[in-house]
């Protein structure tokens, strides 16, 4: 198959990445065309043990790399927080697993690192993230063991628990005493009652993004019915609880919410 073909369903998402790294569509495009360009002076970049997907995007981040301006983090003088102001390798690491949803291993190939070292970039991009987007966390669940570890995860990332519920009617209240700008919420409640309803009524009265943490996530993902955008099944790894956060604040703070049905 010629090269062309090969590589050309894979341009409109690296546009996407490039923009995402660059925040400028014209800089963005500027090194993907010049991307291009080096393949077809040397079609062997797309030649290895990885896939063309993989290849093409390491090949434009080498390109990306080349250049000294895009090896520093945008400075304190930058306008509002933005993905452009974490640090360069944490923010490709993140954007590579978060938003072109490269598995871990496929992302570390594209940078040219080890995979504990990619994992160790997203998580730096997770800390990063949440200092520029702290917030007020609320914690729906209703085993005290568990409620504590989020709590002692959300704050080692700088955000403030501002309470932490184990029923139904206890979320609802806490919802009435402050409002949260994130919540982490179990499904199955201390006293039988639902997570998935309490949040439904707090979506319904608040806009707020939600994660999911649970050991069923089978009830949420069936393809047949509206499901959450960030989930973690019991029993986690703090380190990809802080990572699905973060991502949450990020990608979730100006969406608009689905209500979830039971």
């Amino acid at each position: 198959m010629p090269t062309s073909e090969q590589i050309a369903p894979h341009i409109p998402y690296l546009r996407r990445f490039a923009r995402a790294l660059s925040g400028s569509q014209e800089s963005g495009d500027g090194f993907v065309e010049a991307t291009l360009r080096a393949i077809v002076a040397s079609d062997h970049i797309l030649r290895g043990d990885v896939s063309v997907r993989v290849a093409l995007y390491r090949a434009f981040l080498e390109i990306w790399n080349s250049a000294p301006i895009n090896r520093r983090a945008h400075t304190a003088a930058d306008a509002a927080p933005r993905l452009s102001r974490v640090t360069p390798q944490p923010r490709q690491a993140f954007l590579l697993t978060s938003v072109e949803a490269f598995r871990l291993e496929e992302a570390a190939a594209v940078m040219a690192v080890s995979t504990a070292e990619c994992r160790a970039l997203v998580e730096a991009a997770g800390h990063e993230i949440a200092e520029q987007i702290a917030t007020d966390v609320l914690i729906i669940e209703d085993e005290p063991i568990i409620a504590l570890d989020l709590e002692a995860l959300v704050e080692d990332l700088g955000h403030r628990v501002i309470g932490s519920a184990r029923t139904y009617s206890e979320a609802i209240k806490a919802i009435g005493e402050s409002l949260p700008g994130l919540i982490l919420a179990d499904i199955q409640l201390a006293d039988g009652t639902s997570g998935l309803d309490a949040v439904n009524d707090i979506l319904s009265a608040i806009s707020v993004p939600v994660v999911f943490i649970t050991a069923y996530p089978e009830r949420l993902m069936t393809g047949a019915k509206p499901e959450p955008a960030f989930l973690i099944t019991k029993p986690f790894q703090p380190s990809h609880v802080q990572a699905i956060v973060s991502q949450a604040l990020f990608f979730d703070r100006n969406a608009s919410r689905t209500r979830l049905i039971a």
